[in-house]
């Protein structure tokens, strides 16, 4: 009986010394804390930059760097041989002659925002590929697919809103080839590690007049037109390129944004 005693005698300790311990290892002292205050979360400084919007969606904001504005071709060049732009300005609009080779920017640019309009030309000839083709480049390297889609049918990765050869759009939100179409694209540049290899790939979203048709998009690489798409070297900033593919495709209004 005795011996019953003692060990219940020691079970009873253990059982206090157990939750003496858990209630200093598991219970936070009483603290009071600090009452918040709006104050507390609002941000004053740096004051956010002001920029001017333009008065429709399709005008310039005050920090746009203007491209083409229905003028002349005084910021863009002959992609072959960095000689005067070999294309024609009509009527305020800039249009390709055929076989005279791509233009490209004087300028380059990274993450930018970019917004051209364009149109196909006036007289609806070919299929395919073969209406109204074209494409803007970023960073001379990565292709959104410029083309006559309207009632056109092609591969679904080469049309009108695709990334040339990768990505097809969403949506075909192309205009008939008498009206013209806007791009309004958000374009993030690739990262490059110390040693050249890919951090992360470039990104891109493309409104096509009004419409969503690339929605932050992964861009797989080079858009060859054989072959897989791989990434290049390391590079940084470089031109927007705009290809001449035979057809009078036409272009105004053009502006970008460094961002």
């Amino acid at each position: 009986m005795k011996k019953v005693k003692i060990i219940a005698s020691i079970a009873f300790a253990m059982l206090l010394s157990a939750k003496s311990y858990g209630q200093s290892s598991s219970t936070p002292p009483a603290v009071s804390p600090m009452p918040m205050k709006p104050e507390m979360t609002e941000i004053w400084n740096p004051e956010v930059t002001v920029v001017t919007p333009g008065k429709t969606s399709a005008d310039a904001p005050s920090d746009a760097i203007i491209l083409f504005d229905g003028k002349d071709l005084s910021q863009w060049v002959s992609a072959k041989d960095g000689s005067a732009a070999p294309w024609a300005v009509i009527d305020g609009r800039m249009e390709v002659v055929p076989k005279t080779g791509d233009i490209k920017t004087k300028l380059k640019f990274g993450d930018c925002q970019l917004h051209i309009e364009f149109s196909a030309p006036d007289e609806v000839a070919g299929q395919s590929q073969g209406r109204g083709n074209s494409g803007v480049f970023f960073q001379d390297r990565y292709e959104l697919q410029i083309l006559d889609s309207y009632q056109n049918r092609t591969y679904r990765n080469g049309q009108a809103g695709s990334i040339y050869k990768d990505v097809a759009p969403l949506v075909n939100a192309m205009r008939s080839p008498l009206e013209w179409n806007t791009y309004d694209v958000i374009y993030t540049a690739p990262r490059f590690k110390p040693d050249g290899r890919l951090d992360y790939p470039a990104r891109i979203t493309v409104l096509h007049n009004g419409v969503l048709v690339q929605n932050n998009t992964t861009i797989l690489g080079l858009t060859n037109y054989i072959g897989l798409h791989m990434y290049p070297e390391a590079h940084g900033e470089d031109v927007i390129h705009l290809q001449d593919h035979g057809n009078k495709t036409q272009f105004r209004n053009i502006w970008i944004r460094r961002l």
